[in-house]
């Protein structure tokens, strides 16, 4: 799948009554696909993944594929263990998703054959991008294998070793092709990718997107003075507190009039004083490239 511009990772809004709240989240991806991102990623790690009952995902992911129709691709998140994985990519399947982002097996760390064998169960069901993070850190040789497993069409890199990534770039457009999709997906991405583009990466994903799309276009289009006026105080703040990457997310996310709702436990929301921070750094932001 040749996707290209900044991916979208949507926020999963949450009613009062603690379910997801879906007229919230059609309205934040509509806001979203107003900016033309390069494609839909629902029910990730910023749409709270690990938070979300296998209903609620469905239910996340169908709303994403209905909104984003003939607009952008969509991928859903799936993982954990093989059978929820399965039902995830099953339902999101059943909902015309095009794609799956797969996280990595939740506290099980088998041998590598182990996981091949629960990637290509699961991309028998829908396309994988494979999420190399946590628990799945992977040689070259391992990626160029998962590579051609049918269905397996690219990697999300969120561990951001620079010389084992440009490594495993080589070896799979020598050995695979030029097909095989790779972006950056370390959290504020950004500010990384004058590495990845030298490594040949283009494609990345921006949490920054999902609360302040007009910032992360710019930046797409050559702003890139935004990486020390905004992105480089973001990961500041992101970093003061565990959990930060989702948590400012969706507190920008309220800060853009969408009742967004609170993060799940264990994650904790941003505090009222970063909060204040987070919206006058968006509001310096816009200042700088003219949108505010």
């Amino acid at each position: 799948m040749n996707l290209s511009g900044v991916l979208f990772f949507p926020v999963t809004p949450f009613a009062p009554s603690g379910e997801p709240d879906v007229d919230v989240l059609a309205e934040h991806i509509r806001r979203g696909l107003e900016h033309g991102p390069g494609a839909v990623f629902a029910a990730c790690g910023t749409g709270e993944f690990a938070a979300l009952s296998e209903a609620e995902h469905a239910t996340v992911v169908r709303v994403a594929t209905e909104t984003a129709r003939g607009r952008a691709p969509v991928f859903a998140g799936a993982g954990g263990p093989l059978g929820a994985a399965l039902n995830q990519a099953a339902a999101a399947r059943d909902a015309g998703a095009d794609g799956l982002l797969l996280m990595p097996p939740y506290l099980s760390k088998g041998t590598h054959e182990g996981f091949v064998a629960y990637v290509r169960a699961v991309a028998a069901i829908l396309p994988v991008i494979v999420y190399q993070r946590d628990n799945v850190v992977l040689t070259p040789a391992q990626v160029v294998e998962l590579a051609r497993v049918p269905g397996v069409i690219g990697l999300k890199d969120g561990l951001g070793d620079i010389d084992l990534m440009q490594r495993i770039v080589l070896a799979v457009r020598r050995e695979v092709g030029d097909d095989f999709t790779f972006f950056n997906g370390l959290p504020t991405a950004e500010l990384t990718m004058g590495a990845y583009r030298g490594l040949g990466v283009e494609l990345y994903s921006s949490a920054a997107f999902a609360f302040a799309p007009d910032l992360a276009t710019a930046y797409l289009n050559g702003a890139h003075h935004l990486l020390t006026e905004f992105y480089e105080p973001l990961v500041r703040l992101r970093a003061k507190v565990p959990g930060y990457a989702v948590a400012l997310v969706k507190a920008g996310v309220r800060l853009g009039g969408l009742a967004a709702g609170p993060v799940r436990a264990p994650l904790v929301d941003a505090s009222p004083e970063d909060v204040a921070e987070l919206e006058a750094l968006i509001k310096h932001g816009r200042s700088v490239v003219g949108t505010s």
